[in-house]
């Protein structure tokens, strides 16, 4: 089946040739496909062109299989269906500034990051840009009722972008285009574990996302404590390339810090990053550790947490300790899936 929020405003074009000549068609799909509905919906288009669209196509690969609501904070948590079978998630958050929807860009994760859920077991598949796409026009229609809609998207759901990385740019492009979502890019962030090669090609698209790099570490002994693929890119290539970023995009880099107890939250650590990141445009995201039971990690106190801020910014560096939403409805990263996983075993 072909997926339709897949395909860009030519490609869809060249889709519909064959089924209309019509020159007005793929400008109607494109608009319903903006607004997330399904082929059926499309009450514009003459019902034998929808019944033949409906025999080779799809419009949004994705749908809804649970919602799950904070009662703390009001942060949604959506649990997607594939049409083969797979799962994924997704977290809507609210802010002052509008809403925002963490997606996932592939079917688990093969990254083995210790604190992540998402790679218990692996990466199943990769998800296509219209599986991308598609969990915005889901989470669109679950507010539009409200007058709400995402103006803002983060890539820090299941799976690693870049290793993504063909899916994940074409995804970027599909929702920047007027045609589709015309989100600005300049609302989106992209997060990274430190795929160096692609962070540098990543660098030459000339997409002004925001680059988030999953750091969690001030060095390569605990990085490669942490995270597998720290044996692959020394810290030194990961902080290089994400300078390269800022310096070709003007875009200041983030670098997301989980912290974990006992590992890697000492003032001496906070004083050996400071130091990494010097003179760097960035913005350290402290993480206290959402536990993850079959890893044995844990966050530390809240005054540890403070004091570890508190020294990044006497040595100059930008930082903010994030606030934890979502924690009542298995909000981090790969939970509520894990959860739904376990329960179908």
């Amino acid at each position: 089946m072909v997926e339709l929020l897949s395909l860009s405003q030519a490609e869809l074009a060249e889709f519909l040739a064959p089924l209309d000549r019509s020159a007005f068609r793929a400008r109607q799909v494109g608009e319903w496909l903006a607004r997330g509905r399904q082929i059926p919906e499309m009450t514009n288009l003459p019902a034998k062109l929808r019944d033949r669209m409906s025999e080779i196509a799809v419009a949004n690969p994705v749908s809804v299989r649970e919602v799950r609501t904070s009662a703390v904070d009001g942060t949604e948590k959506f649990l997607y269906a594939l049409p083969d079978g797979n799962i994924i998630e997704g977290v809507l958050m609210r802010y002052h500034h509008g809403d925002t929807l963490c997606l996932s860009t592939q079917v688990g994760c093969r990254m083995g990051c210790r604190f992540c859920a998402s790679t218990i077991g692996g990466c199943a598949r990769n998800l296509s840009p219209g599986e991308m796409l598609g969990q915005i026009a889901c989470a669109n229609r679950h507010i539009e009722a409200d007058g709400r809609r995402v103006h803002n998207a983060v890539l820090m759901g299941s799976g690693e972008p870049l290793d993504n990385y063909d899916n994940t740019v074409k995804f970027l492009r599909l929702l920047n285009a007027p045609e589709r979502m015309n989100l600005s890019l300049r609302n989106v962030s992209l997060s990274t574990c430190g795929l160096v090669p692609q962070m540098r090609r990543f660098a030459g698209e000339g997409l002004p996302v925001t680059l988030s790099v999953s750091l969690h570490a001030p060095n390569d002994e605990i990085r490669r404590k942490l995270m597998p693929i720290a044996n692959a890119y020394p810290i030194a290539e990961v902080v290089s390339a994400a300078r390269e970023y800022v310096e070709k995009t003007g875009r200041r880099a983030i670098f997301e810090y989980a912290l974990v107890r006992g590992m890697n939250c000492e003032l001496r650590h906070a004083d050996e990053l400071a130091q990494l990141l010097r003179g760097l445009q960035c913005h350290v995201n402290l993480i206290p550790l959402n536990g993850v039971r079959e890893r044995e990690l844990m966050p530390p106190g809240r005054r540890e947490a403070e004091a570890f801020l508190n020294r990044l910014e006497l040595r100059h560096i930008s930082a903010t300790i994030r606030r934890e939403m979502g924690a009542d409805i298995e909000g981090a990263c790969g939970q509520l899936r894990r959860s739904a996983l376990d329960k179908n075993r």
